[in-house]
């Protein structure tokens, strides 16, 4: 009594359930399948399912009755445990002079069931007494068991207290790998570590970023969550929503109203279930009436979808993706279930029960043999959601088991048989708490060949076939092998999917589109959403001199220096090599301008050399009027050293040429115009000014100012010269090719030293433009000058404001504007009288106006009646 309690408290069942013989909500049948042997093992399984009612409210939901369906793909467990007795009992070296029995029993989805169920194992008899057992002689090795974690925990918390060694085919659960809580417990899943990182593969390979979330509410999904959330962040994807379903099925009924509604009600398409084929039953009662909206599953291999209660369809589940574990085809176990029907086993009432259910037969032990589905059925004939002849990973894992303990029972009984303790009939049955010790390093082959251990800590990781679900065309359900999942091989080879053979009948995979924002489009980046996750974002146009080549970049990239965006942003040309060319029209108009312009300074020149000895070229130093038309005519060909292909030697020659010439001009404007004072100084009596009045003076003055300009030139050469450099920014689409000034202060030194001569020149035409004489320049270089400045006053704003073939433009015009300026202001009122009023450039008319402007002056000085 004292150990019932003890049981009672630890598995924290009320007294009142135990002491019920009879429970009317669940199935009245005997619960136990028995065949003799030497030895015998337990086998624990979930047979049938409660099914899940709405509760009025009134009633307490442990006191409602639900009914009860047959789980009838779970028989192939069954069938897998008496497949691997019968082959282990045919096999005289493996377990000689001895054989297998085995007790089989149901297992609901209850604390109250499970614990009967264990009491009858070890009791052996009904009623149960615990701590007591009817057998004559205790056979009972080991149990097989715990298709998921919570049968395992109840089954095991009560076996512990006799260190009966239970072995779990369900998934592998981390939490039952602590032996100082489980020390009797062993798990034959291999480890599925890496299942997270396959399905983010599957995911990544038909670009669904947005996805749900299904785990159970235990640690094995708080787990799988944390993995699976941390590798979607990784690769940038987003869990839409979660939802935890509840292990107990007594809280079924509380999910069950919105849990289905919220799952279809969400944007996310694709579902991602972690679960055990008895917790995710409840997405089976939650489908809603209608199926509207399609959604696309991938499932954990523990979870069997093709399995439903009677009266459900699969139809939502049509096109999902299942990560089963990769097994072996165990030889002769499909020929083994050809041969399966309730004549062959007889004694075993859940096979008949199962016969009655997958084949509607009448429900009569006596008329089974009267009926066609007895004398001619096959399990082969069962549609897939009831039956499959392929093994599952279940069975698989549950058949290595059986051969576990097999394996561990010839170790110990090799063991005894060389210490020589076999000495009376009762050492022949060895118990089951010393199993433990040969359990723990057992490590065989099994009849496939692949390697079975049942050390947990060297179990290997779980290699998995992503297997597709679907309907054929007569609506019948099968399962297609689309690719696989093999962690921890060579990269690229450790995912595979062929989409020719996905289903494609009610859902394409491969048009689905899984996201919460559609990727953004060539040409387009992301903007996150303040709050929202990462798949949730907005699309803008990239930004000036970037592209975006490729659906869904978060940002942009610049082209290359020698490409440029298209219109469209979405990949980068080669841009055009370019320069002002005399090809175009603005190259062709301004060489035309330097050329006519140059040549009607060479003309003037050839005017004024024809014409030297007149009075007009005479005047104002006629050697000082050669070195500027000469310095002119090279002041408009040096423009032409800015157009065309920059060089080298041009960039060297363009500015210096240009500020040495036009220094020349400017300083022969400057003699010129203190010659001018100097010849009025000079006509005063007794004036010292007539020795400066030498042409020695004013071509020193030309020649020390070109010498100083000749100096600020190799200074700026030596220093920091100009080069031949490339600009990819002035014009879309263009590259540039342009000289740089290298030193801008140089550059800068050199027109403002051009820029002190010409208003020198200006100030001091300036002040003697009112002089008395006949040929007096000083008017002419004023308007000249005044010319000159504003030209390259305007100029320097524009030029620093201009870019690429603009800046070299606005350069060259300045040139030909202030170059022209000097030439039409100075020259051209001279060659007028020339060569149209020559009569004015004769002594005899220069005299007859002197001779009018004195009489003019003195009837000025009369005074006045």
């Amino acid at each position: 009594m004292f150990l019932l309690m003890t049981l009672l408290l630890l598995l924290n069942i009320p007294s009142s359930l135990v002491r019920e013989e009879k429970f009317p909500c669940f199935e009245q049948i005997n619960p136990r399948v028995h065949k003799d042997g030497d030895l015998l093992i337990g086998g624990f399984f979930p047979l049938f399912l409660m099914a899940v009612k709405k509760f009025t409210g009134a009633e307490h939901p442990h006191k409602a009755c639900n009914p009860h369906q047959w789980l009838h793909k779970n028989y192939q467990q069954v069938l897998a445990l008496m497949f691997a007795v019968e082959e282990i009992n045919r096999d005289r070296w493996l377990l000689p002079n001895t054989t297998l029995g085995f007790h089989i029993y149901n297992t609901y989805h209850s604390d109250a069931r499970t614990l009967e169920s264990s009491l009858r194992w070890l009791s052996g008899q009904d009623p149960t007494i615990p701590n007591y057992s009817c057998q004559r002689l205790d056979k009972s090795m080991a149990v097989v068991g715990g298709a998921t974690s919570v049968l395992s925990v109840q089954i095991g918390t009560l076996l512990e207290l006799y260190r009966i060694p239970q072995l779990s085919y369900g998934p592998f659960d981390p939490a039952l790998r602590d032996k100082a809580q489980f020390p009797s417990f062993y798990q034959m899943a291999p480890q599925d570590s890496f299942l997270h990182l396959g399905i983010v593969k599957l995911l990544l390979h038909f670009g669904w970023t947005w996805v749900g979330l299904i785990v159970t509410d235990d640690m094995r999904g708080e787990e799988f969550l944390w993995d699976m959330g941390e590798e979607l962040r990784r690769n940038k994807a987003c869990v839409a929503f979660t939802e935890k379903i509840p292990v107990s099925e007594r809280c079924h009924a509380e999910s069950q109203v919105e849990f289905m509604p919220r799952i279809m009600a969400s944007t996310a398409m694709v579902i991602i279930i972690h679960g055990d084929t008895d917790s995710l039953m409840i997405l089976r009662y939650s489908q809603p009436p209608f199926y509207g909206i399609w959604k696309v599953w991938i499932i954990t291999s523990h979870w069997d979808v093709t399995m439903r209660p009677f009266g459900h369809y699969n139809y939502p589940f049509y096109g999902s993706l299942i990560f089963s574990h990769q097994t072996s085809e165990i030889p002769g176990f499909k020929p083994f279930l050809r041969t399966v029907t309730p004549i062959k086993y007889p004694g075993d009432i859940f096979l008949n029960s199962f016969w009655v259910s997958a084949f509607e037969c009448p429900d009569v032990p006596t008329k089974l043999e009267q009926e066609d589905c007895s004398l001619n059925a096959s399990l082969e004939m069962l549609p897939l959601y009831y039956f499959d002849m392929t093994m599952s990973s279940l069975s698989y894992l549950l058949y290595n088991a059986v051969y576990a303990v097999a394996w561990a029972l010839h170790e110990m009984i090799h063991a005894r048989a060389e210490m020589g303790s076999m000495r009376d009939e009762g050492d022949l049955v060895p118990q089951p708490w010393q199993i433990h010790s040969y359990l723990r390093n057992i490590s065989f082959n099994n009849t496939a060949g692949d390697q079975v251990v049942s050390d947990e800590e060297k179990n290997p990781v779980a290699k998995y076939d992503i297997v597709n679900f679907g309907a054929l065309s007569n609506d019948e359900e099968v399962l297609v092998k689309v690719g696989h999942f093999v962690p921890q091989s060579l990269l690229g080879q450790d995912f595979t999917i062929c989409e020719k053979k996905l289903y494609k009948k009610r859902i394409d995979l491969k048009t689905l589109q899984a996201v919460c924002t559609e990727n953004c489009g060539f040409g387009l980046r992301k903007i996150a959403l303040e709050g929202q996750p990462v798949c949730c974002f907005d699309c803008a146009q990239c930004p000036e001199g970037e592209i975006s080549n490729q659906k869904g970049m978060d940002n942009c990239v610049k082209c290359p220096e020698d490409q440029y965006p298209n219109r469209e942003k979405d990949q980068c040309l080669p841009k055009v090599v370019t320069f002002l060319s005399v090809q175009e029209p603005l190259g062709w108009t301004l060489t035309c301008m330097a050329l006519s312009f140059s040549l009607l300074t060479v003309f003037i020149l050839i005017v004024f050399v024809k014409h030297q000895d007149t009075p007009i070229v005479k005047a104002n130093n006629r050697v000082l009027s050669y070195i500027l038309l000469i310095s002119l005519i090279f002041c408009f060909l040096c423009s032409l050293l800015f157009i065309g292909r920059p060089t080298t030697a041009t960039c060297f020659l363009q500015q210096t040429i240009f500020g040495i010439v036009f220094t020349m001009a400017i300083s022969s404007i400057l003699a010129k115009t203190i010659m001018v004072v100097l010849a009025f100084k000079a006509t005063r009596p007794g004036s010292r000014m007539r020795m400066w009045m030498q042409p020695k003076v004013s071509n020193f003055l030309v020649f020390l100012c070109s010498v100083i300009q000749v100096i600020l030139c190799g200074i700026w050469l030596g220093t920091s010269p100009p080069f031949l450099g490339a600009d990819t920014h002035s014009e879309p689409g263009h590259i540039i090719i342009e000289c740089k000034e290298g030193s801008a202060i140089a550059f800068y030194c050199v027109l403002g030293y051009m820029g002190i001569l010409a208003l020198g020149s200006f100030m001091v035409a300036f002040l003697v433009r009112n002089l008395p004489d006949t040929f007096n320049e000083a008017k002419l270089i004023t308007f000249s000058m005044l010319v000159f400045c504003s030209v390259w006053i305007s100029f320097l704003p524009t030029y620093q404001s201009s870019k690429g073939k603009a800046m070299v433009a606005v350069e060259v015009f300045a040139i030909l504007a202030s170059s022209a300026g000097l030439l039409g202001c100075i020259f051209i009122p001279k060659c007028y009288v020339i060569l149209l009023r020559p009569e004015r450039n004769t002594l005899e008319w220069l005299r007859n106006k002197a001779d009018s402007r004195s009489r003019n002056l003195t009837l000025e000085a009369l005074p006045r009646a």
